[in-house]
């Protein structure tokens, strides 16, 4: 129980600090000592569910984002077939290009709790700084993950721009598979509109490598495609 008290502490202190808060200012938003708060976040005492609830709400998080969760553990997800890209993991890696900046653009999906058969409440960390404290980026996506045997698919809202909606495709993901492709699909506002794009996901963290970048960048062969079926495609 301590561990856990730590890790959720640290959460809090991580995203307070994101946040640009002092500990007495979220303390005072929560109507609590800055001592309490302190051994809140250091993992001192046990945070009761009201308050854990409150203090999402004065750091404008979800709640699953403070609450710990164990990273690479055989997790209940599509626990119905032998063999899956999603089975064996709660956290996934993936990486885009964006040509607007000339950047290899990393981020960390979290799946989350499961409301339903086949949903997933999931996070979507996106541009982030490094993988060891991904929390730290420039745009969190709220939303949930819909699992079907031949096509996955994540609707996310963007948690400080609700007008920004982000939608991810991913084929065959009943397959065994380290990594996978998905098409990105939503708007930019760099400048505002419409855009699709390549995102490769992967169990694990990618080696960021020249080649990887080319991988991301739409090829000769996507344009190819695109010219056969008018649309971006990827498989």
């Amino acid at each position: 129980m301590h561990t856990i008290n730590q890790e959720v502490g640290k959460k809090i202190r991580s995203f307070r600090k994101i946040k640009g808060l002092t500990v007495q200012q979220l303390a005072d938003m929560i109507y609590k000592s800055k001592a309490t708060l302190s051994k809140y976040e250091s993992g001192d005492i046990t945070i009761d569910l009201v308050i854990l609830y409150s203090i999402a709400e004065a750091l404008n998080v979800q709640i699953e984002q403070l609450l710990y969760i164990e990273p690479r553990q055989p997790s209940t997800l599509i626990n119905t077939l032998p063999s899956t890209f999603f089975k064996n993991s709660t956290r996934f890696y993936s990486y885009f290009y964006d040509g607007r900046i000339n950047k290899l653009v990393k981020c960390v999906v979290d799946m989350l709790a499961q409301p339903d058969d086949n949903r997933y409440k999931t996070m979507l960390y996106m541009n982030v700084k490094n993988f060891e404290h991904y929390q730290e980026c420039e745009n969190t996506y709220w939303g949930h993950t819909e699992h079907y045997d031949t096509l996955t698919t994540l609707m996310l809202k963007n948690q400080a721009t609700p007008l920004e909606n982000l939608t991810i495709n991913i084929l065959a993901s009943f397959l065994e598979s380290e990594q996978k492709w998905g098409l990105m699909s939503g708007v930019s506002f760099r400048p505002f509109m419409p855009i699709a794009l390549k995102m490769l996901f992967s169990r694990t963290p990618i080696p960021e490598t020249p080649e990887l970048i080319h991988e991301l960048k739409i090829s000769k062969d996507d344009v190819r495609t695109m010219k056969i079926y008018n649309m971006l495609a990827v498989t």
